[in-house]
């Protein structure tokens, strides 16, 4: 399995890039997250691949960081998800704020993302709230600004679940003036009315 490739960037496109690897061109698919962190043609870039192997399929997808591969794998293993979906997703928000909308159960934002209905955000809430609880990736906490990664913590050390404490989290204003007391006993206030 291809785990990651190192080479000269030399094509660049809406959603893949193709990367010469030794002798070898290599056609990769990208989010847009990861493609707006390459350089221009001509640069060398580093990817963390993902190979996905179906009977009339062979891709490769690239990413710019391992959390975001981890999540695309994890995604793709939701029934339905294809990895153009999970690619999109990927696309549209950031890995933090995906974990983010999962583990809350925040069905809403979900559904707004490119392909994903309701019925499917249901399915992403269900299917994989248990393993970001269980941080199985680490994005959902470490991803986090530290500010909020506090409050998290703080929630959670009080005996909140960390789905409980990460959907207290998303609902804070987003006031860099606010203390982190302030941000816990909104974040408490939340939870106490929800």
């Amino acid at each position: 399995m291809i785990a990651g490739l190192k080479g000269i960037l030399e094509w660049r496109g809406d959603d893949g890039v193709v990367v010469r690897v030794g002798g070898v061109s290599l056609r990769v698919h990208v989010p847009t997250s990861t493609l707006s962190r390459l350089g221009s043609v001509g640069d060398e870039v580093e990817l963390h691949t993902h190979l996905y192997i179906r009977e009339d399929q062979l891709a490769l997808y690239g990413f710019a960081t391992p959390e975001e591969l981890s999540l695309f794998q994890v995604l793709i293993g939701v029934s339905g998800v294809g990895p153009r979906s999970a690619l999109g997703m990927l696309s549209a928000v950031s890995p933090e704020e995906l974990s983010l909308a999962i583990a809350s159960g925040n069905v809403e934002v979900l559904a707004q993302l490119p392909g994903v209905g309701k019925k499917m955000a249901g399915r992403l809430v269900v299917e994989l709230r248990g393993k970001l609880e269980r941080g199985w990736v680490g994005v959902p906490i470490a991803g986090l600004a530290q500010d909020k990664a506090d409050v998290v913590a703080a929630l959670t050390s009080l005996g909140y679940s960390t789905s409980e404490a990460m959907r207290a989290v998303s609902a804070l204003p987003d006031d860099p003036g606010l203390a982190l007391e302030d941000k816990v006993r909104l974040a408490l206030q939340g939870l106490a009315k929800g």
